[in-house]
């Protein structure tokens, strides 16, 4: 089964806890605070497999999780840093973030990696918090929180020619013949659902990669029919190659097919016009094929390379193979979109969130919540009391106790974060 599309969820490593702990040895005097800091959770990273060709493997594994980091120990032993969970993925994957539709990386090189949810820090240990007027301190912290998040996983084919058509053009038929590839071929529409690969091998020992794409129909680009299916695969294509029914076997015109295509691509992405297309005029083998050709080179108007074939005898493919490889010679790789791509997720993590918010409940307590507020709180040990102390001191200094009182709080008051509460003093 081909997979190009499918939701997962994935979790960075917390880190380890560090731990409050104080050198007790003979003949020591003035042994002083030992506690280690907790090692760094995992991330979780993507990297390409070229062996890889669908996304398979996320149908029945929807959940991806990291280790976390190793507690800190005694005698300022730190904590090992867990390791990092490294998924494969085949070349042409993109990621995108479910909730915001931000893309996270896009992936295309044999072993290129991109890190999706990085892991947390460790937490420090006492030894880090002792100074001049706290020289013993019994402070620790907790390990930060992973990253997790819902994402998006797409597959686009990463193939040098597309072959793209109306339904039973002959696109399938025209694969099979020209590669090894073993398409399903039958004489209705939509027989291809899903985009097949093969590799073609010139006579001057040259060779490309071409995909069979699902049919398509107007109306793609707003995702009538097969819709994206078949547009998200064109995006990676260098060359297209137009498999037109000359023949005009189901009744259409030639001309208004590909009229109608090159709509579509159009209204999908205007860029994708600008690459090189060629026209394989197929079905020539059947009558009526030679006046329609004649007819679409005049309304063509020389505008794009025409080349007579007959999927089905085999007439013309050699010519047509040798004109797709010089016209890939020429052609480069999309790396400059790439390499944009790439620059955009240096930048992903770094965006500003508000620091919390407050929230009244129905039973008249606050609420206090935000992405940074609540990491705090969790890296916070509230068994111990200098613990909770600089998490009040914390709160503060972010303005949490201000704003609580321009929303009315007094003492008394209950202030809830996450499951836990406690009374507001003024």
């Amino acid at each position: 089964m081909f997979v190009d599309q499918v939701k997962i969820y994935v979790k960075a490593g917390d880190g380890g806890d560090g731990i409050a702990a104080y050198r007790r040895e003979i003949y020591v005097p003035k042994g002083g605070p030992a506690g280690g800091d907790g090692g760094n959770g995992g991330d979780v990273i993507f990297k390409v497999d070229e062996g890889l060709n669908t996304l398979m493997d996320f149908r029945y594994n929807r959940h991806y999780k990291a280790k976390r980091g190793e507690n800190g120990m005694s005698k300022n032993k730190h904590g090992k840093n867990a390791v990092s969970l490294v998924v494969d993925v085949p070349p042409g994957t993109t990621v995108t973030d479910e909730e915001t539709g931000e893309l996270i990386a896009d992936l295309t090189n044999h072993e290129q990696e991109a890190v999706i949810a990085r892991g947390g820090r460790g937490g420090r240990g006492n030894s880090r918090f002792a100074s001049a007027k706290n020289p013993a301190p019994e402070l620790s912290e907790n390990g930060e929180p992973g990253q997790e998040r819902n994402i998006k996983v797409e597959l686009k084919l990463l193939a040098d020619v597309g072959l793209i058509g109306f339904p039973s053009a002959g696109k399938s038929t025209l694969l099979s013949v020209v590669s090894a590839a073993r398409p399903k071929t039958a004489e209705y529409h939509f027989t291809t659902l899903t985009p097949n690969l093969g590799v073609i091998d010139t006579d001057d020992q040259r060779s490309f990669v071409i995909a069979d794409l699902p049919g398509l129909i107007e109306g793609a680009h707003e995702g009538t029919g097969l819709g994206y299916q078949f547009l998200r695969h064109v995006e990676r294509t260098r060359v297209l190659l137009h498999v037109i029914d000359m023949a005009g076997v189901e009744g259409r015109d030639p001309y208004d097919d590909f009229v109608k295509i090159y709509r579509e691509l159009k209204e999908y992405d205007t860029k994708l016009i600008e690459r090189p297309q060629i026209i394989a005029a197929n079905k020539m083998d059947m009558p009526g094929a030679e006046q329609n050709l004649r007819e679409f080179e005049s309304k063509l108007k020389d505008k794009y390379p025409i080349y007579s074939i007959s999927a089905l005898t085999k007439e013309g493919l050699q010519k047509l193979t040798l004109a797709v490889a010089d016209v890939l010679d020429k052609t480069p790789r999309h790396t400059e979109e790439i390499d944009k791509t790439d620059e955009k997720v240096v930048y992903r993590y770094q965006k500003e969130e508000i620091p919390f918010t407050i929230t009244k409940d129905s039973d008249g307590s606050f609420v206090l919540s935000g992405a940074r507020v609540e990491k705090l709180f969790k890296m916070t040990d509230f068994t111990k009391d200098e613990s909770v102390q600089r998490f009040a001191r914390q709160l503060r200094g972010m303005g949490v106790d201000e704003a609580l009182r321009k929303r009315g709080a007094s003492d008394g008051d209950i202030i809830r974060l996450n499951d836990f509460e406690f009374e507001f003093i003024d």
